[in-house]
């Protein structure tokens, strides 16, 4: 018997269009090895990556572009790495939540409890990672180290996207 859990990511849609923000005073679009790697990761799970872009760690203009961005119907799922740290600069936690319509605070809790447990132990405490909705976009913040991209991608972003469209696009 199929859990019902298996059931609605079956029910999915077979593809997402994804928008990836690297939020970075620093990156280009050679030297954005997170950003790079969400589009690998994205790609080879069957998502498109409409947009790539590249932003300075700027609270009004991370905004900016999240809100143009969930104004469309191009982009359905927003993916921003970096800027969720604690430093002054950082801004993306900040402006990501100011957003949300609805935040999903287990993607953070579970994003937390993987980077204790598998990778970086009590240093996860620093991580601001968020999730939630933006009209009818979801939207995934998370750390711009190669490692947490990696382990949100392939263990919490990837395996749940299509379900996660599945209940926005239920209530619509």
């Amino acid at each position: 018997m199929m859990k019902s859990v298996d059931e609605h990511r079956s029910q999915g849609p077979s593809t997402v269009n994804c928008m990836i923000i690297t939020v970075s005073d620093t990156r280009t679009q050679e030297t954005d090895a997170g950003g790079s790697l969400i589009q690998t990761i994205l790609e080879a799970g069957g998502f498109n990556v409409v947009k790539y872009v590249i932003v300075q760690d700027d609270y009004e203009g991370i905004r900016e572009l999240i809100h143009e961005a969930s104004g469309t119907t191009e982009v359905e799922a927003i993916i921003l790495t970096g800027g969720t740290g604690i430093s002054p600069r950082d801004t993306t936690y900040e402006a990501v939540s100011s957003l949300l319509d609805k935040t999903l605070p287990g993607f953070g809790e579970i994003f937390r409890y993987l980077s204790y447990t598998e990778d970086i132990g009590a240093a996860a405490i620093l991580s601001r990672a968020i999730a939630g909705t933006v009209n009818s976009t979801a939207v995934f913040s998370i750390p711009g180290s190669t490692g947490a991209v990696r382990l949100a991608m392939e263990k919490i972003i990837v395996p749940e996207l299509r379900h996660v469209m599945r209940e926005i696009y239920k209530s619509e």
